[in-house]
């Protein structure tokens, strides 16, 4: 990745220096609530379909060992590749070596051993048991997606510190929806691939299962294409406020892909068009309607750009485009964005969005869109992606729910109660706050399989929590507007509609407070958690 004008990275650390109450603002202060004190199995995030204490626990020594030879095939390398990533993730606070063996079956071998049965009833795809007893901890799943789940579940389990007991019991799991997410804009302030991936890791350890990347917007545009290159070379050399902005390379894609890939996360990358595309139009002057080029956009303002629908070399730009990303991706899905594309007149922005959406299928992959396309031609299977908020139209509401019975999938991101970059309250330094307030009880208590109108929760897809950067620069503030937010993402994505409570929740949320603070995560302590 190259990072334009100046060092970016002294920039972040620097950021990263100052103060949390500085940056952020006082947290508001407890009440004076003390936590609940809840067995291990009543702490875990996101809530279990069905979880049981029972039984003596294993208790961690210098022999425990990690079996993964439980498998044929290409499966056994996979669940290898699982294995070696929880040991690491379980050395820190276990403190022993803990490694990886490919040993056959045995029930009386003492550790953790990771099991594939295609059998596995009600398991699904990324479903799992887990269960413990004196001899050990056996992880069973029907795909390796399904033992990583399984192995971040037993991560809440061991003790933060020294070797410690899992206690005996018995953990059936499997998600409510198919598509967890989180977007991460790194199109109006830069961000490495570095801070991606530990934001991936930071999403990953609590199932979210997608990572949705906004690569280009009016101000930045943030990846290499090699038939255009002035898009990241000049494009990417500025971002909001004026900054020095930075684009990754395609090895730099790559790299973040097979990382959060590694960890059963799909990356989901996003060209925003036909509005949201200065960057691009500073670039390149053919891709304005008067062939003149534009200047590069250090504002906030939306709106005011389109690309030249008229064009064809508009549509050469965009095969090309998405060609290339298309095949730097191995996920099944393109975002095409289409939201605010208010300089494009109604009937240009449906031939533009029907040029698009072939293209898109043209290259193998399925389309999502803002909800924005449904006021347009939706092609087969596009899935829309949702983020109005209590006061958005009711036409706009109504045209949505008239895809969804069509047979399109929803993901509902609603940004009154999603959108991280939202402030929790008056108080909060960073973030905006268009959509009202989103404290942390407001992000979780709601349900997406009742939450629009006429979408049944069958044509719902999942969730994804949006992080927009216009007001986001560094790292701390990035999780700091995430967490503990994203944690409700995950359980509102992952959890049966019977575990959603808020009284529950915030007690176990709570109980999260010391594994966020031993990875140094920044977080938002809010006031009506009992924070541990």
């Amino acid at each position: 990745m190259r990072v334009l004008r100046r060092t970016l990275g002294t920039l972040l650390v620097l950021g990263a220096a100052v103060s949390c109450t500085a940056a952020h603002g006082d947290d508001a202060k407890p009440r004076g609530e003390r936590p609940a004190a809840l067995a291990p199995y009543e702490r875990l995030l996101p809530a279990p379909a069905s979880a049981r204490a029972a039984g003596p626990g294993y208790a961690f020594g210098a022999g425990t060992v990690i079996r993964t030879g439980l498998a044929d095939g290409a499966a056994a390398d996979e669940v290898r590749q699982v294995g070696e990533l929880l040991a690491e993730q379980l050395r820190g606070p276990s403190g022993l070596p803990l490694p990886v063996v490919d040993a056959a079956d045995d029930k009386d071998a003492d550790g953790i051993r990771l099991r594939l049965d295609e059998d596995a009833a009600g398991l699904g795809r990324e479903g799992y048991r887990l269960e413990t007893a004196a001899s050990g901890v056996t992880l069973t799943a029907r795909t390796p997606a399904g033992l990583f789940h399984a192995g971040q579940t037993l991560r809440q389990l061991v003790p933060l510190s020294g070797p410690g007991t899992v206690p005996g019991g018995t953990v059936t799991d499997a998600p409510r929806f198919a598509y967890r997410g989180a977007m991460l804009d790194i199109a109006r302030h830069f961000f490495t691939v570095e801070q991606v991936k530990r934001y991936v890791d930071q999403l990953a350890q609590y199932k979210v299962n997608a990572l949705h990347l906004h690569l280009t917007d009016d101000q930045g545009w943030r990846i290499a294409i090699d038939a255009w290159p002035r898009l990241a070379e000049y494009g990417g050399g500025s971002e909001v406020g004026g900054g020095p902005g930075g684009y990754w390379t395609k090895e730099d894609y790559r790299e973040l892909v097979a990382y959060a890939g590694a960890r059963y996360v799909d990356v989901v990358p996003e060209i925003d068009m036909p509005g949201h595309v200065n960057a691009a139009q500073a670039s390149y002057a053919e891709l304005n309607c008067d062939g003149k080029a534009r200047e590069r956009y250090t504002g906030i303002k939306v709106g005011f750009s389109s690309l030249c629908v008229g064009k064809e070399r508009t549509y050469e730009f965009v095969d090309e485009v998405l060609g290339e990303l298309a095949r730097l991706t191995p996920g099944r899905y393109l975002h095409i964005g289409g939201d605010e594309a208010l300089s494009t007149p109604a009937a240009d922005y449906a031939a533009f969005m029907d040029r698009a959406q072939k293209t898109v299928g043209r290259y193998g992959k399925t389309v999502v869109a803002w909800h924005q396309l449904a006021t347009a031609r939706p092609a087969k299977g596009a899935v829309l992606q949702y983020w109005g908020h209590d006061r958005t139209a009711a036409a706009d509401k109504a045209a949505v729910a008239a895809a969804a019975k069509a047979g399109h999938p929803v993901i509902l991101s609603p940004a009154d109660r999603l959108y991280l970059d939202m402030k929790y309250d008056r108080a909060t330094k960073p973030g905006l706050a268009w959509a009202g307030y989103v404290p942390v009880q407001r992000a979780y208590a709601w349900n997406p399989g009742s939450y629009l109108p006429g979408v049944a929760e069958s044509s719902v897809l999942g969730v994804e929590a949006p992080l927009w950067t216009e007001t986001i620069g560094t790292r701390g503030d990035l999780e700091y507007m995430a967490f503990p937010r994203v944690l409700g993402l995950s359980e509102l994505g992952w959890s049966p509609a019977s575990a959603l409570d808020w009284t529950s929740y915030r007690q176990r949320l709570s109980a999260q407070g010391p594994r966020l603070d031993a990875q140094d995560i920044t977080f938002y302590r809010a006031p009506d958690v009992p924070w541990s």
